[in-house]
């Protein structure tokens, strides 16, 4: 884990996040979870705030495992097909759609901490969306704000 930084009562971290050369549902809870322990503060109650810094990725908060995260890939090939409608058109064929996903999938989440414990429902998943295949490196920031 990168260096936490403290700025005036809020504590954040940067993390890179390799996501290959296709489209996926990578769930950062468990990463999530490990920041807020090693954050001054991190067992009292608050706000985690995640934050992807893409035009071409964004965050979900579902299950993960059961075949929810390749519904969603399948669900958004659906609603957003690589194709050449788009007008947005540098990149691999059907980049474009890559685009639009932040409007149905923005690029943060918050999530509310208690004693130190993301309070997430039982099969709930932080989970960083990327169906941009031309880019295979992602950023992911949390943000722990104490309250």
């Amino acid at each position: 884990m990168p260096l936490t930084q403290y700025r005036g009562g809020m504590h954040s971290t940067e993390l890179e996040i390799r996501t290959g050369g296709s489209a996926v549902v990578t769930d950062l809870t468990r990463e999530a979870g490990r920041f807020l322990a090693g954050t001054p503060g991190g067992a009292e109650d608050g706000l985690l705030h995640v934050w992807v810094p893409h035009a071409t990725s964004g965050l979900a908060i579902l299950e993960t495992g059961a075949g929810s995260d390749d519904d969603l890939l399948a669900a958004l090939d659906d609603l957003l097909p690589r194709d050449d409608r788009w007008r947005h058109r540098h990149g691999s064929h059907g980049h474009g759609r890559d685009h639009v996903l932040p409007a149905f999938l923005p690029p943060y989440a918050t999530v509310p901490v208690f004693g130190g414990a993301l309070a997430l429902g039982t099969w709930q998943s932080i989970c960083l969306v990327d169906t941009n295949v031309d880019n295979p490196v992602r950023r992911v920031r949390f943000s722990f704000l104490a309250g």
